[in-house]
């Protein structure tokens, strides 16, 4: 019957996207949950213990996308929904022995949490690419880490505030509560038929990429590739702030209520979807590709107008902050998906979109290091929030010169139409 009913595609696109959304919601929870905590009044070498505890999480975080390029883009299909529950097991382990272990000495544990996180999105984006629905389930995987990362936010919270759970068990309690969902969540990406010959017809083949060939991808690819994944940097770096952060830049403006962080998440992501679930509607890869490009551009935009108009005093701090997020998920979602899903189909280049993502990730997240590493060790005595307004004036500048860079050098290549085709494996 399921079978059966798969065959529709929009019942397909429904699916798929749901088992996406769904797994990485939940994967969410053994990573983002340490973010609600404050850990107020502690400290080590004089730094506040929480920026500790985030910086060794994404310097794991940012490991696991450099071993992800390799992993990622050699991964067979019949062993992702293993790997997946493997390494968010890991990550369940690392929580537990942080809780146990007393601080100092459980600091590194948070870096052997992000470790084996990275390469699980990568992962589920492996289920979707390459399909005539994959704008739409895209869509919906990445609407996940942006419900996900308020919804999480709020769980913490409430162990906290309703049952009196420690700042140091949440992370781990947490993840325990999305164990079941996960499972059910995972199997059900199982359940999604391998791309059909249409798909491959519209969409290319997707197909595994030894060294050799994820090296040629980048020879091709290379003056764009670098444009893009320079803006990228900017953007995971602002983007990991505001999520690392958000409780603190919140609370210097007046705002503690743990729902917040949900409501405002959820109306990003709604919006979001909505905006990247309509591409599934353009056929033409190269004109949807045009439109990303734009979209991306006027979401940083948006970033910098209500930056300036919440300084102005004609925007509510909660406004601020959920059009600030609207803006940068409006720009960062297509990057983790739709923007390679459709300059890849629109030359018809034989690869695999995870391994392209996972490698800017890669380098996004090594700018995410630095920037708290600069923040929180170089200029400590700059606020949480006014070092997010700085960065939300330089992302809305600097990532959309670097984003009309990569576009103008993208197009340049697709009008000669000189890129060689990959070797199919």
């Amino acid at each position: 019957m399921l079978k059966k009913l798969l065959r529709q595609p929009v019942a397909f696109a429904l699916f798929g996207a749901t088992a996406a959304f769904c797994t990485y919601a939940c994967a969410y929870a053994f990573r983002k949950s340490i973010t609600a905590t404050t850990f107020e009044g502690m400290a080590f070498a004089g730094i506040n213990y929480k920026i500790w505890l985030i910086t060794a999480q994404v310097l794991g975080y940012a490991l696991s996308k450099r071993i992800g390029v390799k992993v990622i883009s050699e991964m067979p299909a019949g062993q992702r929904a293993l790997r997946i529950l493997q390494l968010i097991g890991l990550a369940e382990l690392a929580l537990l022995a942080f809780a146990v272990v007393p601080a100092p000495w459980n600091i590194p544990f948070l870096l052997l949490n992000g470790l084996p996180l990275g390469m699980v999105y990568g992962i589920v984006l492996g289920f979707l690419e390459g399909r005539r629905q994959t704008d739409a389930m895209v869509a919906g995987l990445t609407a996940s880490f942006i419900f996900a990362s308020g919804f999480v936010k709020t769980v913490a919270l409430m162990l906290i505030a309703n049952w009196g759970v420690s700042e140091f068990w949440v992370p781990a309690l947490t993840g325990g509560l999305f164990v079941v969902p996960l499972l059910v969540s995972v199997y059900a990406l199982t359940l999604l038929p391998p791309p059909t010959s249409a798909d491959r017809l519209e969409r290319t083949d997707r197909q595994p990429m030894n060294a050799d060939q994820r090296h040629q991808f980048v020879r091709n690819f290379g003056g764009g590739l670098l444009a893009f994944i320079a803006s990228y940097v900017l953007l995971t770096a602002f983007r990991d702030f505001r999520d690392n952060f958000g409780p603190e830049i919140l609370k210097s403006v007046g705002i503690t209520n743990p729902g917040i962080f949900t409501q405002a998440e959820t109306t990003v992501a709604v919006v979001t979807l909505g905006v990247m679930a309509l591409l599934q509607l353009v056929k033409n890869h190269f004109r949807a590709f045009q439109l990303i490009n734009a979209i991306m551009i006027g979401a940083s935009v948006l970033v910098g107008v209500s930056t300036w108009l919440f300084q102005q005093g004609s925007m509510s701090a909660g406004t601020w902050f959920t059009l600030v997020g609207v803006g940068l998920y409006a720009a960062y979602v297509p990057c983790n998906g739709l923007y390679f899903e459709r300059l890849v189909a629109a030359f018809r280049y034989v690869s695999t979109v995870g391994f392209v993502v996972t490698l800017a990730d890669w380098w996004g997240y090594l700018g995410s290091v630095g920037v708290l590493l600069y923040k929180n060790f170089g200029q400590p005595s700059i606020s949480f929030l006014d070092f997010f307004v700085y960065a939300a004036y330089g992302l809305s500048v600097g990532y959309a010169l670097l984003v009309g860079v990569a576009y103008i050098a993208f197009a340049r290549k697709f009008a000669q139409r000189s890129v060689p085709q990959a070797v199919d494996v």
